[in-house]
């Protein structure tokens, strides 16, 4: 298990209400644009990053995690396995409190490298299944 219940629940209640979400589209079929949906219902801001920059459930896509002019709490990841090392690295250098990969996501030498960098870290789970079991 990548990430402990005490690690899910400091990243969905303490570390900030900034997400940006990674591979998330307009694409109302992808389960990006679902649990995206989920966050904001908990009062979260969704930043869509896509190599589009569409806007999404009102917000403003950017094309990269870098682009975004504001800081970023936490970096909810939906690409593939292979690429998901890269964006972890992106967020540390972004300067995010915590990286998630969603269910499937899963690549332990990012896992290691982001909780070096000081990041807490959760793989393979899904906020949007995790934060109504908070209340």
């Amino acid at each position: 298990m990548y990430g402990d219940e005490g690690t899910v629940r400091k990243i969905l209640t303490e570390l900030g209400d900034t997400w940006a979400v990674v591979g998330l589209s307009s694409n109302r079929q992808r389960p990006a644009y679902r649990v995206a949906q989920v966050l904001q219902g908990f009062g979260k801001r969704v930043v869509p990053v896509h190599p589009q920059a569409e806007t999404v459930h009102g917000e403003q896509g950017y094309a990269s995690l870098a682009d975004i002019p504001f800081e970023v709490d936490v970096v909810d990841v939906f690409v593939n396995s292979e690429l998901a090392g890269a964006v972890a690295d992106e967020a540390v250098a972004k300067g995010a409190q915590a990286v998630w990969f969603q269910l499937g996501v899963v690549d332990e030498a990012a896992y290691a490298r982001t909780r070096a960098a000081g990041l807490e870290m959760v793989m393979d789970r899904c906020p949007a299944i995790e934060i109504p079991l908070l209340r």
